[in-house]
């Protein structure tokens, strides 16, 4: 036994709760899902838990049982590195220029957004106010090392048995691959956990993303009449091809750079004229009561998101107060950190405030993790539906996730939450290519491509195409799940035969499959 750090994650388990009203299909109870509540939670913890479907709304993590809601929910991820945005993005992008250059505010048939954001899986979730943890917090803090130490001797033959047990070599995760060039992406990216399979898609299936883009035949054409020009010329002027060389390839140069897609940055971060009717600014903010800029900005926040809730969710006003945007939005398990090796903001919660001209109009709220951004929900002002602001935000945080991967290379994906296909209009989520869905039984990342054509057949599906394929970081050995009693860190084990009353053993293996061996292990399981 050992004293926890300060580090620890401590979690309390609800186990599988009653169905609950969903706010996707309006079912009353169909929407099932394991939860905890979450006393503090360290970045890692969280990726992982991610990485095997579980979500956070405030304190409260949950896992939707997918064999049984109504509407399957499954992990989606974007891959920012090799995203390149569709028309309809770009659309939106210039937009947003145009209405801050020259305060165009008009309304192109057909621009309405799906829903009224990119992220709305915290809203469809009632359970989000419901559970809250009822523990003192001097519960939840671990005796010194010394009185642990004392109490581990109580019994010499239970600690030669908990030797034998707990000295087999410890669970790590592996360490995750770093992103790397575009073509060799396809088949080797990894979040800690969660492995990419990729195979190559039958005709009409979907792109073979493991291959360059296709190329158009016209530019093909240019590049090799270019490559003659070059030759040409190089020979009929013999003995000065330094003075011809440059020119031929300025010319290849630019004509391809004219050829090239706009990225996101090219729309975003063009300079707008001296004389621009609007300007905009986007601040990151660490999501603590202990930072100026949150706290000075908290009361103009909290107003925008109960103006949001009431004109889109049609709260009332008691459903959406400060107490409300504090317990959903403000308050968060994740411990901030800030390694050497991390991005200069460090990891944790943050909220995104757009600021035009002055004010708040919108706000994202995502976490930052060792191997993503991970979008939590965006609201904003319903006074400027006309820029989609889901869409632009979630643009923005696809660029804020490359400019964090240029200081920290293992964060290289963007989290959108939760794909629903079994509901038509939450399906946009899939328009952000290339993106992957987790396999809920075997927690691997699969192409979007490879798993629409089996969602349209069933709401419930298996996207790992090898049968014989399983849980890799499935619980092996419950004795050694980490369980925090009366202040003391114990393995489980060691718990249960101290334990009175009657077993809690069915609670603690559902818990441990359901957060994996590694999270177990590391993660302090709450036990009154």
């Amino acid at each position: 036994m050992a004293a926890a750090d300060r580090s620890s994650s401590i979690v309390e388990y609800f186990g599988g709760e009653a169905g609950y009203r969903c706010g996707y299909c309006k079912n009353v109870t169909g929407n099932l899902s394991h939860g905890m509540w979450a006393h503090s939670m360290t970045v890692q913890d969280y990726q992982d838990l991610i990485d095997r479907g579980w979500r956070r709304s405030g304190k409260y993590v949950y896992k939707p049982i997918m064999n049984q809601t109504c509407c399957p929910q499954y992990t989606i991820r974007c891959q920012p590195l090799h995203f390149q945005p569709s028309k309809s993005h770009k659309k939106v992008l210039k937009k947003m220029l145009k209405f801050l250059a020259k305060g165009d505010s008009s309304k192109v048939a057909g621009d309405e957004e799906p829903m009224d954001s990119h992220r709305e899986d915290a809203v469809a979730c009632s359970f989000v106010l419901k559970n809250e943890s009822d523990i003192s917090q001097s519960e939840l803090k671990p005796l010194s090392v010394e009185e642990t130490e004392r109490v581990e001797t109580e019994d010499n033959n239970e600690e030669e048995e908990m030797k034998k047990e707990v000295t087999v070599k410890k669970v790590e995760s592996e360490p995750p691959q770093t992103c790397v060039d575009k073509d060799s992406a396809g088949s080797s990216e990894r979040s800690n956990s969660a492995k990419l399979v990729h195979t190559t898609p039958k005709p009409g299936k979907g792109a073979d993303l493991s291959k360059p883009p296709c190329r158009k035949a016209k530019d093909i054409r240019k590049e090799r009449k270019l490559h003659k020009l070059l030759q040409n010329q190089t020979h009929s002027l013999e003995g000065t091809p330094s003075q011809v060389e440059p020119q031929v390839l300025l010319s290849q140069n630019s004509k391809s750079k004219v050829n090239q897609p706009k990225s996101i940055e090219d729309f975003i971060f063009v300079s707008l004229p001296d004389d621009a009717t609007h300007q905009l600014e986007v601040r990151l903010v660490p999501v603590s009561f202990e930072d100026p800029q949150f706290n000075s900005s908290f009361s103009q926040s909290a107003t925008l998101f109960a103006k949001y809730q009431m004109a889109i969710h049609k709260d009332t006003p008691s459903e959406c107060g400060e107490y409300e945007f504090t317990r959903f939005l403000c308050d968060s398990p994740l411990e901030a950190e800030n390694p050497p090796s991390g991005p200069d903001c460090g990891y944790g919660s943050f909220h995104q405030q757009y600021w035009l001209d002055g004010k708040i109009i919108a706000v994202g709220v995502i976490d930052i993790l060792p191997y993503c951004v991970s979008s939590v929900y965006l609201y904003y002002d319903p006074d400027y539906t006309f820029l989609s602001l889901g869409v632009y935000s979630a643009l923005r945080e696809i660029a804020f996730t490359r400019q964090l991967h240029e200081k920290a290379s293992e964060l290289c994906y963007y989290y959108m939450g939760f794909y629903i296909h079994s509901c038509p209009k939450m399906r946009y989520k899939g328009q952000y290519r290339p993106s992957d869905l987790l396999c809920p039984e075997t927690y691997v990342w699969v192409p979007i491509e490879q798993c629409l054509p089996t969602l349209e057949h069933s709401k419930y599906c298996r996207f790992n195409q090898d049968l014989k394929a399983v849980d890799e970081g499935c619980i092996k050995e419950l004795g050694r799940v980490r369980v925090l009693h009366k202040r003391i860190v114990m393995p489980y084990s060691m718990y249960k035969k101290r334990r009175k009353g009657p077993s809690d053993e069915a609670s603690v293996q559902q818990y441990a499959s359901l957060v994996g061996q590694t999270c177990s292990e590391r993660m302090l399981l709450f036990r009154s």
